[in-house]
């Protein structure tokens, strides 16, 4: 494992949002949605490719909080401009799990 410093840290800006809209992603090359997440009037919303397919319907996602990195530079995915990235872990089966709070809390609010 490799170390860094409490500033290294301070650099990620790690935020939740609220997923508003999810869209089916044929173009990605490997399963995906396209999430439109609002980050609170300071970030606005952002989009976002997920590969969280097998465990998640677009149903069960709009109005969920997720926390994503919002200070990385957008990426092209095929046809989308990723605007942040959605975290997750990977379970035994190789399927992401969403890292998500575990209680309401403000849209924007930084992870400590």
């Amino acid at each position: 494992m490799r170390m860094i410093t409490f500033d290294d840290f301070l650099k990620v800006e790690l935020r939740v949002g609220r997923v508003i809209e999810v869209r089916e992603f044929p173009e990605a090359k490997k399963a995906a949605f396209i999430l439109h997440i609002d980050f609170g009037p300071e970030i606005g919303i952002k989009k976002s490719s997920a590969q969280i397919t097998s465990l998640y319907r677009p149903a069960t996602l709009v109005g969920r909080l997720v926390v994503a990195v919002v200070n990385f530079p957008p990426k092209q995915i095929g046809p989308l401009m990723s605007e942040c990235l959605v975290t997750g872990f990977h379970n035994e089966n190789g399927e992401v799990a969403l890292c998500v709070p575990d209680q309401e809390v403000p849209l924007g609010t930084r992870l400590l």
